[in-house]
């Protein structure tokens, strides 16, 4: 990631894949630099060999929504946005005060608009061209909130309310989920032409 990640001639850009850089988002480095880095900032004493061992630890969240069944009556962007939902939960669990009304409920609240809109799209037949313009508003209503979680994640990321390591775990669920929910409206868009021709 680059330093400059917000700016005035730049806009946020999610990658429509990320790329597996050798290993998994989470990495060690990332979480022990993070620690490293407060501490400096903090003025704080850092034992470099204790916070080596906590970093070596598994991401107890990231294992947590490894347990949510992909085999689900929902679809799968849908069961994609709630897994990107339960890590976002689980990793706010334990976050200060200070940051509960700024970021936490913020992103909280994006993820679950963004499932809402995916259910109610999903819940309209594309049986008239009034209904396929209301399931098209819902789909786009859902990439939309889900681009500011990501822009709500990066700030929060900037304040240190989440670990580097815990934002680029959001980016790849959230780029997945956005990506799978643009493929839904394109095959949506796919199958009305095909059945108006």
């Amino acid at each position: 990631m680059t330093n400059d990640k917000l700016s005035r001639n730049k806009t946020i850009k999610l990658p429509r894949k990320v790329q597996n850089e050798g290993g998994t988002a989470n990495t060690i480095e990332d979480l022990f630099s993070v620690r490293q880095g407060s501490a400096t900032g903090f003025d704080v004493k850092f034992n470099s060999e204790k916070e080596r061992a906590k970093a070596d630890q598994i991401d107890c969240e990231l294992d947590q929504i490894s347990k949510i069944s992909p085999e689900s009556s929902d679809l799968l962007v849908i069961t994609r946005t709630k897994k990107l939902g339960a890590y976002i939960f689980a990793i706010t669990i334990k976050t200060p005060q200070k940051f509960r009304s700024i970021y936490i409920r913020r992103l909280h609240d994006l993820c679950i608009d963004a499932l809402d809109c995916m259910y109610h799209a999903n819940a309209i037949k594309q049986d008239s061209p009034a209904n396929k313009q209301r399931r098209e508003q819902y789909q786009t209503d859902a990439i939309i909130k889900l681009k500011l979680l990501g822009y709500m994640a990066l700030l929060a990321e900037n304040a240190a309310c989440i670990l580097l390591r815990q934002y680029k775990q959001i980016s790849i669920l959230l780029g997945d989920a956005i990506n799978l929910c643009a493929a839904w409206r394109k095959s949506d868009n796919e199958k009305w032409e095909a059945k108006n021709k």
